[in-house]
């Protein structure tokens, strides 16, 4: 096993400074897989659940993504518990369901986020969330009405700063006349760049890019051959490598691993000190 593999530190990576103020170290977690099967329910061992969420801060992460939605209500309890509220930069989310047959359903009625930011702090125990972002947009609502409510609740107080996640380029432009935009959060990795264009629109803004399923579950197609060749060269598994790369592809990028297993959690902050060649990271661009 290579040195960077040793002492995980999500601190290697660098910071990214989130609304131009709130500073943190560009490796984060995802804390979707906390939850029962199927992004349902509580997990079977909700201590182990707790001690993951709280050894990812041990590891230097100090910016933890959730959403109303992840259980529902289970991934924001089980953060609370674990005492990471305290420690960490805590991003949560309101606009999408998620109900019992395992249906993902748009909901961005203003009415309903106002109410689901009550929701969230009080699951979190906060008097205001750090980062709280817009899920999806609703077909069946006005993207803008959806937009204005986020900021009202950025003005009133309950938020920090507003994030959006899974938009286009023109949706964004859209939001930032309402309200300022610190982060997108759409899916994006070495294996799948469709959002490129939205990438380069947070990177011209100096917003953050949060991209979601960062590994592709471990499915990254083309661009497994390449993954696999500078994974050996590093001493590296082909996930560390892809996490890697988003870090090296982009400044703006702060990416989420989420898991609920303690050895993976080592693993994937461990990624935080890869280094890789100009020429690696070229590579890897180009095989996809």
């Amino acid at each position: 096993m290579s040195d960077f593999l040793d002492v995980p530190d999500a601190a290697d990576t660098g910071t990214f400074d989130l609304g131009g103020e709130t500073t943190v170290n560009r490796l984060g977690f995802g804390a979707m897989r906390l939850c029962g099967d199927d992004v349902i329910g509580a997990p079977d061992d909700e201590e182990t659940a707790r001690e993951v969420a709280r050894q990812a801060v041990d590891y230097g992460v100090n910016f933890v993504d959730t959403a109303d939605s992840y259980g529902p209500g289970v991934s924001e309890r089980l953060l609370r518990e674990s005492g990471v509220v305290d420690d960490a930069v805590v991003a949560t989310k309101a606009g999408l369901l998620r109900e019992s047959g395992g249906e993902w359903l748009p909901h961005g009625d203003p009415d309903y986020v106002r109410n689901q930011v009550l929701v969230s702090k009080d699951r979190l125990g906060v008097d205001t969330i750090d980062l709280y972002q817009f899920h999806r947009p609703d077909p069946e609502t006005p993207f803008a009405d959806s937009v204005a409510a986020f900021a009202e609740l950025k003005d009133e107080g309950h938020v920090d700063h507003v994030g959006l996640s899974n938009v286009t380029v023109d949706q964004l432009d859209e939001a930032r006349e309402q309200v300022d935009v610190a982060t997108v959060q759409n899916q994006y990795n070495v294996a799948n760049r469709e959002d490129e264009a939205v990438l380069q629109a947070c990177e011209d803004a100096g917003i953050g890019f949060i991209p979601w399923f960062p590994m592709a579950g471990g499915d990254l197609g083309d661009a497994a051959a390449a993954l696999d060749d500078v994974a050996a060269e590093t001493d590296a598994t082909p996930r560390q490598v892809a996490l890697a790369w988003l870090l090296h592809h982009s400044d703006v990028t702060v990416p989420i691993p989420g898991t609920s297993s303690p050895e993976h959690l080592a693993e994937n902050v461990a990624a935080a000190s890869l280094s890789l060649t100009d020429e690696q990271v070229a590579r890897l661009t180009d095989a996809a």
